[in-house]
């Protein structure tokens, strides 16, 4: 069974990931990991992509298609993937399906978290993190013991710069303009399934255990 996992950023696709694949035994692909496995052992695809990135491009889609292959073509991969954050453009969406058709496989279900913007704002902006053990804080939600002190180490607790309002808020206008489209195509070709992500944890890993039944 091949999976994606699609939503905001925000949404909770990498805390539902490991209740996903643990309901199916299927991998989780990365491909940020695959990406940086190629980039290192200095691959004929990492290099092709190295030299894109080297000139500020984007790789293109065939090539990150290509990449994500690799690991598809793998032994423990044979029983099914899930996918999380990918594909991200439509075209990759389309690339993957074609490979994914021409050995016998097809994305199966898609799984969208739905998450409204004010909920990922609030959820994001208001996350803090050890700077020395890198344990997770919220400041309405999970706030530490003590202002700005990790309640495991002692460590500094900050907000990441990723994680500021106005980072956090374009972010997802990159994700409606970019990233949002594929969600058509999955529409018009995969079975999707929405997800009301904006309930506590083991409600949303319930309502995904339904779909993946269904």
């Amino acid at each position: 069974m091949d999976l994606l996992l699609f939503g905001p950023p925000g949404a909770g696709k990498g805390t539902q990931a490991d209740a996903v694949r643990g309901a199916t035994g299927v991998i989780h692909v990365s491909t940020g990991d695959i990406f940086r496995k190629h980039l290192k052992g200095g691959t004929p695809l990492g290099l092709l992509a190295k030299g894109y990135m080297d000139q500020g491009q984007l790789v293109p889609d065939d090539v990150v298609v290509d990449i994500v292959a690799t690991r598809l073509a793998e032994p423990d991969a044979a029983a099914g993937a899930l996918f999380d954050g990918f594909p991200r453009t439509v075209r990759q969406a389309e690339l993957l399906q074609a490979w994914l058709l021409a050995h016998g496989r097809r994305i199966d279900l898609a799984l969208n978290l739905v998450v409204d913007d004010a909920v990922v704002i609030a959820r994001l902006s208001g996350r803090r993190t050890c700077l020395a053990c890198g344990a997770t804080y919220h400041i309405a939600h999970n706030p530490p013991a003590a202002d700005k002190v990790c309640d495991k180490c002692g460590g500094e607790v900050v907000q990441r710069k990723d994680d500021a309002e106005d980072v956090v808020r374009a972010r997802i206008e990159t994700y409606h303009r970019d990233t949002a489209p594929v969600l058509g195509w999955l529409r018009a070709n995969v079975r999707v399934v929405d997800i009301d992500a904006d309930r506590p944890i083991a409600e949303v890993e319930s309502a995904l255990h339904a779909a993946l039944r269904g």
